[in-house]
């Protein structure tokens, strides 16, 4: 299918658009799946169900050591030069291979003590022993993806996605049917397993024209250079996804396990319309920044990002703030305690998505301190924040600490880029 003539000069319209149409099929099952979720697991069952996925979140960093970033960097600095791309994916086997072994044995001995910690019962122990199993398959997913995201192979990357979200939804379906809340978080642990099937089908052929694998042997030749992303990917996604389990568990302990279940479902909501925008900062911003070496190059880049990006954004969080009614009774029946929750929530969410299209430079850049620096602010923020608002707004006083959170983030991540050419 041809695009559009308007389209074909744009390849950041080319991914939006195409990264559209995945995440529209992706809404309308998430909707049918969600209102199933609500109405047989309730709100603590929906809050148990964020927390798997904060775990399986926390995973995509440790088993691979943190370096996604990095082999997207690297693939689209020297996807013409197959010898140099050969060290990176050397370096890349021994990251995979120390994260994924300490990684699944940290999970399988600790695995009571962390059900017992996240989920304030030892009931789910095995839930932890099964993601120990499956650290492997996420690793290596994790790094091919990395590779689909460098060489901006975006019509791919989004048959990957889309066929992957079928498959790990009808897993989902057959485990809640059968099994019930048991089933659907099992269903979530296998779905890397899938997704890597997916990935391997679609995209073997291609990833062996860029990977020599006879080639391959351990190195620490890229060390330093990919241990920058180790630390950025600990902070960025470990520590987020860590704090977002205990913010959880803090609404809990401080109101109640339906509050939990109310910000969890207004969360799965906000991170299903950010997909939108994380493909395309993965497939096109990355690579992009990363072959810009000057403030001017820079300054224009980031305009044609804002002015093609930002109004479809705006438009479709003004459509479902509109529709927030609509949507719970559609997606989350009786789940009325959500409804307060979206002003804070969407409009945190449009200054994230302009801070981060900031702040992908820092990893483009390999500005490991200033990276860290700025993303340390942001999750002390709204760790702190959440605990003092939720005593004066209750569950609304999370979104509110979210809001407020990256409206502080972006001005100091802007404050450094500037820095960062001033004495460049």
């Amino acid at each position: 299918m041809k695009l559009p003539k308007f389209l074909s000069g744009n390849l950041v319209l080319k991914i939006t658009s195409i990264n559209a149409v995945v995440i529209t099929v992706r809404l309308i099952i998430s909707v049918f799946i969600q209102r199933l979720l609500s109405v047989m697991v309730g709100e603590a069952g929906i809050a148990a169900i964020g927390q798997v996925r904060n775990l399986i979140g926390m995973l995509t960093s440790t088993s691979t050591l943190g370096i996604f970033s990095g082999i997207v960097k690297y693939v689209a600095e020297f996807k013409e030069d197959k010898k140099e791309l050969t060290k990176v994916f050397s370096t890349a086997t021994v990251f995979l291979l120390v994260g994924s072994v300490v990684s699944g044995l940290i999970l399988f001995l600790g695995a009571g003590l962390f059900s017992d910690h996240f989920f304030g019962a030892e009931a789910f122990a095995y839930i932890f022993k099964l993601l120990a199993v499956i650290v492997p398959f996420i690793a290596i997913n994790r790094t091919i993806n990395a590779v689909v995201n460098g060489l901006t192979e975006y019509k791919k990357y989004a048959k990957i996605e889309l066929i992957s979200y079928l498959l790990a939804s009808a897993a989902l379906l057959i485990g809640l049917f059968y099994f019930g809340l048991d089933g659907v978080i099992v269903a979530i642990a296998l779905a890397p397993v899938l997704q890597l099937l997916v990935v391997l089908l679609v995209f073997y052929k291609r990833l062996s024209a860029y990977v020599l694998w006879s080639k391959l042997r351990p190195s620490w030749i890229y060390r330093n250079k990919l241990l920058a992303f180790t630390l950025m990917s600990f902070v960025s996604t470990f520590l987020l996804n860590y704090i977002e389990l205990d913010v959880r568990t803090l609404i809990t302990a401080e109101l109640n396990i339906n509050e939990a279940g109310y910000w969890t479902a207004v969360n799965f909501i906000s991170k299903n319309y950010m997909v939108f925008a994380s493909g395309l900062f993965t497939l096109y911003v990355l690579p992009r920044f990363s072959r810009i070496d000057n403030s001017h190059d820079f300054n224009k880049e980031l305009f044609q990002i804002y002015k093609t990006i930002l109004p479809i954004f705006g438009l479709g969080m003004i459509i479902v703030y509109l529709g927030r009614n609509i949507i719970i009774n559609l997606v989350y029946p009786d789940f009325l305690g959500m409804e307060p929750l979206f002003k804070w929530q969407l409009l945190g969410d449009f200054v994230r998505l302009c801070a981060l299209v900031l702040a992908h430079q820092f990893i483009a850049k390999r500005l490991v301190k200033s990276f860290i620096i700025t993303e340390f602010i942001s999750l002390g923020l709204f760790y702190f924040l959440s605990k003092l608002f939720i005593g004066y707004f209750g569950t609304e006083g999370v979104t509110l600490a979210h809001f407020v959170r990256y409206v502080l983030y972006f001005a100091i991540v802007l404050i450094f880029i500037k820095f960062y050419y001033k004495n460049k």
